[in-house]
């Protein structure tokens, strides 16, 4: 057991000893936020340990804003929106520092009848690795999370609008030790909270846009590292928030340089051997080349998972280090895919995701991408050498709804993931854009209002 993780007898033990009297259990949601309940301590453990909890099934078909929206099968006012069952997953259960007296949890979700929910983020991941564990194969990921500091609280930056924030930072502290030690307070409060629940920091450090930092942790077990990030999202927020400051994640929060969140992913055999790793060229197995391969093929269709909101593909924009070629390369950042590592520490970074991205879906992309590349034999085409930006080679989608349509129309994603999954996620684009296309952003006003 990880530092920082409880096993239910220490948690009683904890409880008894009245040092932790919260539990909270989460879920993620389509955006892969934690959703779920604050519960007594003595009552999740006489109570929801055994039998699970019960939450709105509208917890996956509402918007951001949490309005309830036409058009999913699973949840409606014609089906009356009733529960599903939060079954909680014991292998998560770890301290939350950040709070006083609290362990946390992640559940999956089942109905009423036992039966799964198909279109839980977490349970779209779990099917992947379990089509992966099919082939003795297992998926080890690591994600580089970035975010944007502000001096202002949440409350006063909604206040303004989002508008005259101020951020940590007034020039470019990319790797700049003297611009992350003015943050310093803030990012080891975070990197502090995270070790206290079960995380392995590896570092911190500056980024481009003011007021910039990534926080990364050590590659996991990939279902461990998706839900890592997630908590660690949400407790940066709640960290940052009881400093009086905010951050964000967004991809593209103003006109500088965006937020990323690189995902880089290796494989092993079951019994943990690195399998990537070959004599082949450039030092990749057969089965390595083909995963590859798979990544490039399906890329553009599977982008919506990787960059699933109007404002994620505002970060794709040539010479930016947001990737825009569906090229892959050695060492090479302009390319969409890029090879890192030697020996047994292969891997391919995927560098399309922006800090919005649900972990969960973006990893079950990719593990979908390279299962059809391992089955479907793909040949591997040479690396890219040079400004990719500049090859003439397929882009990923330039907005959502070009995304949209090539996932709806993939035949790769239908085999992968259901009709049921292809058709919940395409309808959250749907809403998306519908929300997006009925809005009157301040671009219009400021072009038309006295001047149209």
């Amino acid at each position: 057991m990880h530092e920082g993780f409880l096993t239910v007898d220490e948690l009683r033990d904890e409880v008894t000893a009245g040092r932790i009297d919260t539990v909270l259990l989460a879920i993620a949601d389509m955006q892969g936020r934690l959703q779920g309940k604050r519960l007594s301590a003595r009552y999740f453990l006489d109570e929801v340990l055994h039998h699970g909890s019960e939450g709105c099934n509208y917890l996956l078909a509402v918007d951001v804003d949490m309005n309830t929206v036409s058009g999913y099968a699973m949840s409606s006012w014609d089906r009356g929106y009733g529960d599903f069952v939060m079954r909680p997953d014991l292998a998560t259960l770890r301290r939350v520092p950040w709070q006083e007296g609290t362990a946390m949890l992640m559940a999956d979700l089942a109905w009423e009848d036992g039966g799964d929910v198909t279109a839980s983020p977490r349970q779209i991941l779990r099917r992947q690795l379990a089509r992966l564990a099919e082939r003795d194969l297992a998926a080890y990921v690591g994600t580089e999370l970035e975010f944007v500091v502000y001096d202002n609280s949440y409350e006063d930056a909604w206040k303004r609008a989002y508008r005259d924030l101020t951020p940590a930072n007034l020039y470019n502290v990319d790797y700049s030790l003297l611009g992350t030690a003015r943050v310093e307070p803030l990012l080891r409060r975070i990197r502090r909270g995270m070790e206290g629940a079960g995380m392995y920091v590896e570092s911190a450090k500056g980024e481009c846009n003011l007021g910039q930092h990534e926080i990364a942790f050590r590659f996991d077990e990939a279902l461990r590292t998706c839900d890592n990030h997630a908590i660690y999202k949400n407790g940066a927020k709640e960290i940052a928030a009881q400093e009086g400051r905010s951050i964000t994640f967004m991809a593209k929060p103003n006109q500088r340089e965006g937020n990323s969140c690189h995902i880089h992913i290796s494989l092993r055999s079951t019994g943990g051997d690195p399998v990537m790793a070959g004599d082949g060229p450039h030092g990749l197995s057969r089965l390595g080349a083909r995963f590859i391969a798979g990544q490039l093929a399906c890329l553009r269709e599977l982008t919506l998972l990787l960059a699933p909101n109007v404002n994620s593909y505002k970060r794709f924009v040539p010479g930016s280090f947001a990737p825009t070629a569906v090229k892959w390369g050695l060492d090479n950042r302009t390319c969409a895919l890029r090879l890192v590592g030697h020996g047994l520490s292969l891997r391919i970074e995927n560098r399309v995701p922006g800090g919005d991205v649900n972990p969960y879906l973006a990893v079950a992309a990719l593990v979908a991408a390279g299962l059809h590349g391992i089955d479907g034999e793909l040949t591997l085409e040479d690396p890219y050498a040079g400004n990719a930006y500049d090859s003439g080679a397929d882009t990923v989608p330039a907005t959502l709804r070009d995304a949209l349509t090539l996932f709806e129309g993939s035949k790769a994603a239908r085999e992968a993931f259901g009709e049921d999954v292809v058709g919940h996620y395409a309808n959250n684009a749907r809403v998306e854009l519908a929300a997006y296309d009925a809005a009157v952003t301040d671009w219009e006003l400021f072009r038309g209002f006295e001047r149209m």
